[in-house]
């Protein structure tokens, strides 16, 4: 017969298996033995002091490094040029040492334990009681990754785009709540609101950079909320204005990225790629409001009145544009109309086309020898005709970079007006689409071919660079110049030291 079981008779693991235990160990004042002298062991010195511990280091050829990093920190770290013996564990919390040879290293587990340390060897996981993390630092916030020694790359790579996540002033925060937490029981005796009051002071502090402000706002949201007076209109949100850069999400900067995170609302152009809006925040409202030269368009005044309303209504409002939003994307006038309706906003720049581009094909925008200015334009006016006001003169200039926006349609009209103002028809050209992503394209041309009308890449937005920067690879000018400068170099080395000149970078 089968005993009945009640429901909480069963209950399954709420875990895993792990191969180590994650804890965070107050070292401070405890004394902690380091044998060994490399630039390995240096960082682990450095770790151990910054956590409060006493640190000997005993080592007869100490690393430039670890010399350093002791002149540093002499309170904590005290350098002993010699062995380690047996009686300097005696009393001793952890003990660390840089031993390649497996006996040597054995011996020194043996005795650090037998002593009542914790001991790791660096690269013999075999001896190990513990293991050092990858640390993301935001103190009093503290986050560790480890993968057990499979694959500390890995673990250096997660946490590079944790850091990229976690905003610098988190560790204000964390303080701030701290301190606050004894005055908070006071404030609010009940602990359901409590607990409400810190789920709104954690949104705050991944939305709002000044904690003593933040923890202010999200008292009173909360003292209105539990008071049960409803306030008379939500409070008040933000618009920010956020430069995607040209398509790769590598290319994102850390501040987008925690925008992106943070936001309510993501109002988003044409250009902005998948890859990028996959990086949001899941809950985050999306809406489109793309542009296309000759195509359906949203019209600027609407997406200025709908930005404003968003935030009006209380909600975090991400701008959302391609590249730089202060090159050719009409962020003046939406921060104007944020700017009459009282609402904040601020400003995210991205990394721009342009500079994308050239970096795209190893180039530079400009070139000592031959490209001392860099001029943006757009190539098209409102109408989508090239504009009638352009200085043809300045975008003529043989030793300048033009790079031109949304000129596919223009192209042929713009180079020919060039080479009217007197722009050699051998002028180099690079025209190129889908900038920074898995299709790029680039064609490589002359202005000569251009006015003729030679057929641009016609897939994705495109950008077209024109000058000696823009040549490719091989028999470009920028290429000559290093050849010949290169073959200077060689002619040089052969003469005698008096008869070489200074050579100038």
């Amino acid at each position: 017969m089968s005993v009945p079981l009640r429901p909480d008779d069963r209950r399954p693991a709420r875990l895993n298996a792990l191969p180590k235990l994650p804890i965070f160990v107050d070292l401070a004042g405890r004394s902690i033995l380091v044998a060994g002298g490399s630039n390995g062991i240096a960082w682990k010195v450095e770790l151990l002091a910054a956590a409060g511990g006493m640190v000997r280091i005993l080592a007869e050829d100490p690393s430039s490094e670890l010399r350093a990093v002791v002149r540093n920190d002499p309170t904590r770290l005290t350098l002993i040029q010699r062995p380690w013996r047996e009686t300097d564990l005696v009393g001793v919390s952890v003990a660390i040492a840089d031993i390649e040879d497996r006996q040597d290293a054995a011996i020194f587990a043996d005795t650090a334990r037998r002593n009542g340390a914790l001991v790791n060897i660096v690269d013999q996981p075999a001896f190990c009681d513990f293991q050092f993390g990858t640390v993301v630092n935001r103190a009093p916030v503290i986050v560790s990754i480890s993968t057990d020694g499979a694959a500390p790359i890995l673990g250096q790579a997660i946490r590079r785009r944790i850091e990229a996540v976690l905003p610098s002033s988190l560790g204000a925060w964390a303080q701030a709540a701290k301190d606050f937490r004894d005055r908070l029981r006071e404030i609010v005796p009940s602990k359901p609101d409590r607990r409400r009051f810190w789920e709104q002071f954690v949104d705050a502090a991944f939305n709002n950079r000044d904690p003593e402000r933040g923890l202010k706002d999200t008292l009173d949201q909360l003292a209105r909320e539990t008071s049960g007076v409803a306030p008379e209109r939500p409070a008040l949100g933000e618009v920010v204005i956020v430069g995607a850069g040209p398509g790769d999400p590598e290319l994102l900067t850390l501040k987008a990225m925690r925008e992106l995170q943070a936001a309510d609302v993501i109002v988003y152009d044409r250009l902005v790629t998948p890859a990028i809006l996959e990086l949001a925040r899941r809950e985050a409202r999306r809406v489109h409001v793309g542009k296309e030269g000759h195509g359906a368009s949203c019209r600027q005044e609407d997406i200025n009145a709908l930005i404003v309303d968003l935030a009006l209504a209380g909600e975090r409002v991400v701008r959302l544009k391609g590249g730089d939003p202060a090159v050719f994307g009409r962020t003046g006038e939406e921060v104007t109309a944020c700017q009459e309706a009282g609402v904040p906003a601020r400003i995210v720049p991205g990394i721009t086309t342009a500079s994308a581009a050239a970096a795209s094909l190893n180039g530079s925008l400009t070139h000592r020898d031959h490209a001392q200015r860099v001029q943006f334009v757009t190539a098209h006016d409102r109408h989508g005709d090239l504009p009638e006001d352009l200085n043809i003169g300045a975008l003529a200039d043989p030793r300048a970079t033009t790079v031109v926006y949304m000129g596919r349609r223009t192209a042929s009209k713009l180079a020919t007006r060039l080479l009217e103002n007197g722009l050699p028809p051998d002028t180099p050209v690079v025209a190129t689409s889908n900038v920074s992503r898995t299709d790029q394209k680039n064609l490589h041309t002359t202005v000569g071919s251009v006015a003729r009308g030679i057929p641009l890449p016609e897939d994705g937005p495109l950008i077209i660079t024109i000058g000696a920067s823009a040549s490719d690879a091989t028999g470009n000018p920028l290429q000559r110049s290093r050849v010949k400068r290169r073959d200077r170099i060689k002619e040089l080395a052969t003469k005698a030291p008096q008869d070489t000149p200074a050579l100038l970078d």
